[in-house]
């Protein structure tokens, strides 16, 4: 297992299309989840959960996200609902994030936002440093509440991101970054 500073500086996200199986074992999906608890959390409000897409269930959800699309979007072609029917397919493991932060007297609902952020960073690098790629996506599915409510989200919650879990396919290349000189400045 790389260091931590080297496994920082070597995380990359890659497609879900350029993943495949084997997925994280249950011991491992375990440490990932349970890392991906392991954040900031003032107040310790737990302002976050998990839904697990593996198996059948991603097959499922792939089957909801293709009809919801079709629903949502009637001039929609075959090919744009079988893309959604497999979104969940490419990555053996999915992770949706879901945010419960809500409103708070002593802690901002921005903070418990954070908080969820963190919490899916986490789940990136615990996926990385056990030798998997993942990406954090959203998409349309993220923020509709027709679909929300299909997968069990409660009217408040909104999801932060699916993360797509899964083995790389094609060499793991790195995007350009921003000079530090560009984005960092001294008070």
């Amino acid at each position: 297992m790389p260091d931590a500073l080297e496994l920082l500086k070597t995380r990359r996200s890659l497609k879900p299309f350029e993943m495949s199986g084997p997925g994280p074992s249950s011991d491992e999906l375990e440490t990932i989840l349970t890392i991906g608890s392991r954040v900031p959390d003032h107040g310790k409000l737990t302002p976050w959960r998990f839904i697990v897409f593996e198996g059948s269930g991603r097959e499922r959800a792939g089957e909801l996200l293709a009809e919801r699309f079709k629903a949502r979007y009637a001039d929609a072609t075959p090919d744009q609902i079988e893309t959604e029917r497999k979104r969940f397919l490419h990555a053996p493991l999915v992770i949706a994030v879901v945010s419960r932060a809500s409103a708070h007297p002593k802690i901002p609902e921005w903070e418990q936002e954070l908080s969820v952020g963190a919490s899916a960073m986490n789940i990136v690098h615990a996926a990385h440093a056990l030798g998997f790629v993942a990406n954090w996506l959203t998409g349309w599915a993220a923020f509709d509440r027709v679909t929300l409510d299909a997968l069990g989200l409660k009217p408040y919650e909104k999801i932060a991101g699916f993360i797509h879990i899964g083995r790389a396919t094609t060499p793991v290349e790195d995007r350009p970054r921003p000079a530090l000189g560009d984005i960092v400045t001294r008070f």
